[in-house]
């Protein structure tokens, strides 16, 4: 004997959401639209529902990047390569690394002189904000 489907009206309603809005709304968005209508009902089961009903959101977050590939003006390779110096400030190399913390940017550079000595480098450190 077969039960009465308990989730038929939240199913109804689950997929008249979906395709109102095109496909592109997923379980979080879905279950929030079910509250403002009435229903109360737990997200995990909205996200179950929705496996039964296959209806799975189209639209993917697109990740972050930040590689625009080459902007600006590229320097002249003055070293060719040739990274040792015989005395200090001679030549310095530095690079520019992007942090993000507590939503907010930071700059690192870093700048190194490129004096031979094995047991300590000179480094200064300079952080953009």
């Amino acid at each position: 004997m077969k039960r009465p489907d308990k989730y038929r009206v939240e199913k109804e309603e689950i997929t008249a959401i979906y395709h109102e809005n095109q496909g592109r709304y997923g379980y979080r968005r879905i279950t929030m639209e079910l509250r403002n209508r009435g229903y109360i009902i737990n997200h995990k089961t909205v996200q179950r529902l929705m496996k039964q009903l296959h209806l799975k959101c189209q639209v993917r977050i697109k990740k972050y990047r930040s590689y625009k590939g080459e902007v600006g003006k590229v320097a002249p390779n003055l070293i060719n390569r040739d990274f040792h110096a015989t005395a200090p400030n001679q030549k310095w190399t530095t690079d520019i690394t992007e942090f993000s913390l507590f939503g907010t940017k930071l700059y690192l550079s870093p700048i190194l002189d490129m004096t031979i000595a094995k047991s300590s480098v000179t480094t200064s450190v300079i952080v953009l904000i």
